[in-house]
């Protein structure tokens, strides 16, 4: 499910937020799949419940999950990310061209990148 890589310098709920996030927008886990509680989990990844609390808390506040008490959470259908979250994606995209430019990228790699993601979305 997650794999966690203590040489990263990110922190280690941050890894955790990420690879969950991976999993629903990839469509590995669905609108309504449950996630692990948040001891399971910690018991899993032999870390601190804190640290997956806090991943589970940031991906509630973006829209990926939402929690129902004495549930659990779940992962959300439609994200409905606000604009400032767009705004930060939208910039990294923009630095990712620019590193791709400068690496020698043309135009013509650049859009058939954006064409393979259109794809994937329409085959999910």
């Amino acid at each position: 499910m997650i794999s966690l890589n203590y040489r990263d310098a990110s922190p280690i709920y941050e890894q955790i937020k990420n690879g969950l996030k991976r999993l629903i927008v990839t469509g590995a886990m669905k609108e309504g799949d449950k996630l692990p509680s948040v001891r399971a989990l910690a018991t899993e990844l032999a870390i601190n419940p804190n640290t997956i609390q806090k991943a589970y808390n940031e991906l509630e506040n973006e829209g990926y999950i939402y929690s129902v008490p004495g549930k659990g959470s779940f992962a959300s259908g439609e994200i409905k990310a606000d604009e400032h979250r767009k705004e930060e994606l939208k910039q990294r995209i923009r630095e990712l061209i620019a590193e791709l430019r400068f690496l020698g990228a043309g135009q013509g790699e650049l859009l058939a990148l954006v064409q393979e993601g259109e794809e994937e979305e329409a085959h999910d």
